[in-house]
């Protein structure tokens, strides 16, 4: 599936304000791909069309175990979808949500993609929140046929932790030459990372733009941005990457869209007994969008 969206420019996003729960916002000019709205009688199941549930997955030495209960991701009922942290009282152990969207989204030769989603968090204190990992980002499908990662291509649109308010976008990428995790263009393990200011826990809108406009159709020439609240505050381009074919798995290949609440991992570090489970630590998402111009 081929799309876009606008060019990620600042004076562009800021003019339009986060519409009400569930809808996606109107941009002029740009075309709706693919999104969801989460609509739905409360306490039921997202939709199995869209998403997969993941419930085998454990990449970073999390603590909980993905699960496709509703006391871990539900419908609100008021279009949204909540990934639920919980904690059994009895063994100590933790759950929650991870989906990951059926549709693969390729960003097309001389047009803007934008990947889009409002999101709020629990209100509980931040003395609370030790441990806890939400995140919406994309990886590249070709981890699906046999590429590893970071490999594949990792882009990561919004991800705190700890309940700290700072928000980071981070791009992984390539490895060395036996395929290892490390090196490369995007220094891994660490990758490239980005970092924003998050003014509260409430609804803010997180977007990522892969811009493939540039005349002509050098790689060195197009850019990816993130932005909060329609706001640019972090750009890389594929003259920072320098390796047309690493560039590639980053803008130019199919992505998949993963929103997940983790507990634990090697970047939080594990709960502490102030953290809780429940609502007031959980991930809300209104809407999820792919669109095009």
């Amino acid at each position: 599936m081929h799309f876009s969206a606008a060019t990620a420019t600042a004076s562009l996003f800021t003019f339009f304000s986060l519409a009400s729960a569930g809808a996606v916002p109107p941009y002029p000019g740009y075309k709706v791909i693919w999104a969801d709205e989460f609509t739905g009688e409360a306490g039921a199941h997202p939709s199995y069309s869209k998403w997969n549930y993941a419930v085998n997955t454990n990449t970073n030495n999390e603590l909980q175990a993905y699960t496709t209960s509703n006391t871990n991701i539900q419908l609100s009922g008021g279009s949204t979808v909540q990934f639920v942290p919980r904690k059994d009282p009895a063994t100590g152990k933790w759950t929650s949500g991870r989906l990951e969207s059926q549709a693969t989204f390729t960003p097309s030769p001389n047009r803007t993609t934008l990947v889009e989603a409002a999101i709020r968090f629990g209100d509980l204190a931040t003395s609370q929140k030790k441990g806890l990992w939400p995140a919406f980002w994309m990886l590249g499908d070709a981890i699906h046929h046999g590429t590893p990662w970071p490999r594949c291509g990792e882009l990561d649109i919004m991800e705190t932790i700890n309940g700290a308010m700072t928000g980071y976008g981070t791009v992984h990428c390539g490895g060395d030459a036996n395929d290892a995790p490390v090196g490369g263009p995007c220094d891994e393990p660490v990758g490239i990372p980005n970092k924003v200011d998050l003014p509260d826990y409430g609804w803010h809108t997180w977007s990522l733009s892969i811009d493939r406009t540039n005349p002509g159709g050098d790689f060195n020439g197009e850019k990816i941005s993130w932005l909060l609240d329609g706001k640019v505050y972090a750009t890389l381009t594929g003259a920072d990457i320098q390796d047309e074919g690493v560039w590639a798995t980053l803008a130019r290949s199919p992505l998949f869209i993963i929103l997940n609440l983790a507990v634990g991992g090697d970047w939080p570090g594990a709960p502490d007994a102030n953290t809780k489970d429940g609502f007031g630590n959980m991930m809300e998402v209104e809407y999820v969008a792919v669109l095009e111009a």
